[in-house]
């Protein structure tokens, strides 16, 4: 059996996109010969891939198995192309990093450059996403290297190693009543409006559990997706908020905001490196895990 790579990365492109249409027009090929290429794919495999339903299309199992196989083996198909190209610029390795905003924001600027001063054969793409997509993402082969705020969001079919630990701390505009404070328990900053992060960030979701547990709801005014904005916001007294003490210091010089020690056992936060398997990872996503162990330590 002959399978095209472009079969496959057309029935990649359905299953994310959701509809045939929608593959169709993100690799401009017409809507018919997106259909005709699955149902040879289908043919071949002698089993349905795909289940069309009346919000779009999504994979049944078999389909779901072959997502997976699909993604490695065009990830290895453009490994072959970027590495034999890459010579002529002396990019040698290309690295798929999906990581949260904590660890972008405090650690993997400086990180990532020593590493490529070390390294400037290797190409690292990183993408900022909530630490559920990331795990997701590295089991399914869509990265490489993830790296996580540990929590809920962990699997048993990945591999997990010690990076960096964060402290969470309550920071309030100048004039919020709760300003003069040194340190406050989370139950007492529930009775004021939050700025909070995205719905299913690691941060968000570690607080809705806390108030959960105390039989309680944030009052939730706004939500934004990064550090930044979430400082402008309570500067400008949309609320108070809760951020890694290390995502918030490069505020505190600009921004009429205030930091409070927030004290809970669970305002210590561990941040892992997660792998589907550091002996299989290609020799480029294995030198930077190693980096990034050693810079953590």
């Amino acid at each position: 059996m002959i399978i095209d790579p472009l079969s496959l990365k057309l029935f990649v492109s359905i299953v994310e996109e959701g509809t045939i249409a929608a593959a169709s027009e993100r690799e401009h090929i017409a809507a018919s010969a997106v259909s005709k290429r699955i149902s040879e794919l289908e043919d071949a495999f002698q089993t349905r891939l795909l289940r069309r339903t009346n919000k779009g299309v999504v994979p049944t199992d078999a389909g779901i198995t072959l997502l997976g196989l699909a993604r490695g083996v065009l990830h290895d198909l453009n490994n072959i192309t970027l590495q034999i190209r890459e010579y002529a610029s002396g990019v040698r390795g290309h690295v798929r990093l999906s990581a949260n905003i904590s660890s972008i924001n405090q650690f993997l600027p400086t990180e990532i450059k020593t590493f490529m001063t070390i390294h400037p054969q290797v190409h690292v793409h990183l993408e900022v996403n909530i630490s559920e997509a990331i795990v997701n993402a590295v089991a399914e082969n869509a990265a490489d290297v993830g790296i996580i705020t540990m929590g809920a969001t962990y699997r048993h079919d990945l591999e997990y190693f010690p990076y960096h630990s964060d402290q969470l701390i309550v920071i309030t505009p100048k004039e919020h009543p709760l300003a003069s404070m040194r340190s406050i328990s989370f139950r007492d900053t529930l009775e004021y409006d939050f700025v909070g992060l995205q719905i299913g960030s690691a941060l968000n979701s570690q607080l809705l559990r806390a108030a959960h547990e105390l039989d309680k709801t944030p009052k939730l005014r706004i939500q934004v997706n990064s550090f930044d904005a979430l400082c402008l916001m309570v500067e400008a007294g949309l609320g108070i908020g809760i951020v890694p003490k290390g995502a918030a210091k490069p505020y505190f010089k600009g921004l009429r905001i205030r930091s409070i020690i927030l004290d809970e056992p669970w305002a210590n936060r561990e941040l892992k490196i997660c792998v589907r398997s550091l002996e299989a990872l290609p020799a480029a996503a294995k030198l930077l895990v190693e980096h990034l162990r050693k810079k953590s330590t």
